[in-house]
């Protein structure tokens, strides 16, 4: 039997459920906001006016501050999303490909096209490194990663001598333009590029390379 108390209890929980719950267009602003933060880092560095981002993004300065209090909480999130997209990438394009070269092949581009390399200029500075929501998508990451190579190696695809870490720097380096620099054309090039390395990749190896895989024990010593 249903009591009252129960009803007006049910109707309590209702409203503390509609009041906790983000709306609609708040995520959609908020979305909105790392997607253009994300865009403008790649093009003028993390230090872009937080003003030009809102501007980018459709939304008032206000609306940018309720959402991400200052700066360092911005650069958080879209650190965040970039590697949860691409560990996303990786892990679809795992599923979906049968021949495991062409999952890797498929994966580099995506990542380019996420913007990965624009995470380098982030992590400097005051940024938390070992926030445990940034731990948990770079471990995703490096895993998803790790499982595509090690896929194409066992398939005779992928040369012997290159690690995540090689993959990984390679990324960073030929998707990453400098900030603010007069090359407003460097879009064309990246997968060109990207193919070029790629095609280094390939096994049989048409050469030795000097010095020892860069694993991601190494690329964190370095950091």
């Amino acid at each position: 039997m249903v009591t009252e108390t129960d009803t007006r209890n049910e109707t309590a929980q209702r409203r503390a459920t509609r009041a906790t719950r983000p709306r609609a267009d708040a995520v959609r602003n908020r979305e909105r906001i790392v997607a253009a933060a994300r865009e403008m880092f790649v093009e003028f560095g993390p230090e872009v006016p937080l003003d030009e981002i809102a501007r980018r993004a459709g939304v008032g300065n206000a609306t940018l501050y309720r959402h991400f209090p200052d700066r360092d909480e911005l650069i958080h999130h879209v650190v965040v999303s970039v590697m949860s997209r691409t560990t996303d990438q990786a892990e679809a394009a795992t599923a979906e490909e049968a021949d495991a070269f062409d999952a890797l092949r498929r994966f580099v581009h995506a990542a380019a096209d996420e913007r990965i390399g624009a995470l380098c200029p982030m992590l400097s500075g005051g940024f938390d490194k070992d926030h445990p929501e940034l731990l948990a998508e770079r471990g995703r990451l490096e895993e998803a990663v790790d499982r595509l190579m090690t896929r194409a190696r066992q398939a005779g695809r992928l040369r012997d001598d290159v690690a995540v870490g090689d993959l990984m720097v390679a990324l960073s380096q030929l998707t990453r333009p400098l900030p603010g620099s007069a090359c407003m054309n460097f879009d064309q090039f990246v997968h060109r590029h990207l193919q070029l390395f790629l095609d280094g990749l390939e096994a049989p190896a048409r050469s030795v390379l000097p010095g020892s895989p860069a694993t991601l024990e190494d690329l964190r010593r370095e950091s």
